[in-house]
């Protein structure tokens, strides 16, 4: 079954619309020709750390280093040996809500490297003496993490922000999990998640789609039928708006400057209409160096040493959040000034010229940013995966272009109240 998304959703190239195949055993694959003589191959899946439980929290992050550990057919190490010969490059990423694959190849060498990879991804062994090593390579990463004092004040903020959902938790999971995982327990959880059925494979390059297609089906060819589904997600119970201001507050041994940030509770990608504002707004506030908030706290009154704002997207529930780094002893003059930006943006709408400027720049970095093989693969497989549709890849400059002042105004109404948020600070040591 094919199904071509018309050209006519398309913003950014003429003609673009790639095609859309559902094959024999499941596995949806999308395929584009476009004229830079790479070919990206992404396979993705709608498996992260949200859909584990606490007992395993941190598997579907560990499941992906031990994909690269062989197979009946492959060596350990030798899947990458094969890749690095052809100068192709491959790599892999894990979230809460999926984990993608992908490898970048020369045209004529897709044909030979497209089998290795759904090889690796599919039928994975999961030896146990490599399971062993590289639990020790994922506890380091652990430590690594958690000594990072970004990313502890980031961990806080999420906890903060998804008390209930499963948002809250690392991606890497706690030390304590992963030290008494056992590889049957990947086995189990990979022969679960990892069958056809549940794969969005993208092939994005310049190769013909009929081509593309028909290799990423032939490459299927190693892999044995095999029972499961697309992985179908129940709409969680979602986090309520914050109906007042939720503070945590500590000190890190390890900073020299206090670390704010402030942050609402925003729409996920299954209310996708209501992200596009808040895409425009974060950028209003604090996106580049014309940005609200960088011009007034960093460089007109100096409150703040550095200051962004973004509107982070889950599948289900995302995350709008202020985040700075600053003396302690302007802590409270900045909150005090980011509830007044709130307020402003709820009360006065955006300027024209503010807001020309703003569309255009959320647009273009969107365009700027979709243009190489793995850009289109990534955008392709990402929201295919996760929505079961690729509009959204196609469509979002144009979406954004049409956001107008009061569009803004009401998501900052709606969304970013300046009585009711959470807010962690992270001070180092007082002396």
């Amino acid at each position: 079954m094919t199904a071509t998304l018309p050209p006519a959703i398309c913003s950014s190239r003429s003609n673009c619309a790639p095609r859309v195949e559902l094959l024999t055993n499941g596995a949806i694959v999308i395929a584009e020709q476009i004229p830079i003589d790479a070919v990206n191959l992404n396979v993705w899946l709608g498996v992260g750390s949200a859909i584990e439980t606490d007992d395993i929290n941190g598997m579907a992050h560990f499941l992906e280093h031990m994909v690269f550990k062989g197979t009946a057919q492959l060596q350990p190490g030798e899947f990458d040996r094969r890749v690095e010969a052809r100068g192709a490059v491959m790599n892999a990423a894990t979230s809460q809500d999926y984990t993608h694959y992908f490898i970048t190849t020369a045209p004529q060498d897709f044909a030979q490297l497209v089998p290795l990879q759904l090889d690796v991804v599919c039928n994975a062994s999961i030896p146990d003496a490599e399971f062993e090593r590289e639990r020790l390579v994922v506890r380091e990463e652990i430590r690594r993490s958690e000594d990072n004092p970004t990313r502890r004040t980031y961990a806080r903020a999420m906890e903060t922000c998804f008390p209930g959902l499963p948002y809250r938790r690392p991606i890497l999971g706690p030390d304590a999990v992963i030290a008494g995982l056992v590889p049957d327990q990947m086995r189990a959880f990979h022969k679960r998640h990892y069958c056809p059925a549940a794969m969005t494979v993208a092939a994005v390059g310049n190769l013909p789609e009929q081509e593309l297609i028909d290799i990423v089906t032939a490459g299927f060819d190693c892999v044995a039928p095999a029972s499961g589904d697309r992985v179908r997600h129940i709409l969680p119970d979602l986090e309520p708006p914050f109906t007042e201001i939720v503070r945590h507050e500590y000190t890190d041994p390890q900073l020299q400057q206090a670390r704010l940030v402030m942050l609402w509770r925003a729409p996920g990608l299954q209310d996708l209409d209501n992200t596009y504002a808040l895409d425009v707004l974060a950028a209003i506030l604090g996106q580049g160096k014309s940005s609200r908030l960088f011009r007034d706290l960093r460089e007109e009154r100096q409150l703040a040493l550095s200051i962004s704002a973004y509107n982070a997207t889950n599948k289900f529930q995302g995350s709008f959040y202020i985040s700075a780094r600053l003396e302690t002893d302007r802590i409270t003059a900045t909150e005090a000034a980011l509830t007044d930006h709130v307020m402003r943006l709820q009360s006065e709408l955006v300027s024209d010229a503010e807001l020309a400027r703003i569309r255009t720049q959320v647009a273009n970095r969107f365009i700027f940013s979709s243009e190489k093989p793995s850009e289109l693969a990534n955008l392709y497989g990402y929201y295919y995966s996760q929505l079961g549709d690729i509009a959204p890849a196609l469509n979002y400059a144009e979406r954004v272009r049409r956001i107008e002042a009061t569009d803004v105004r009401a998501a900052a109404r709606q969304y970013l109240s300046p009585t009711a948020y959470g807010i962690v600070v992270a001070r180092p040591p007082a002396g």
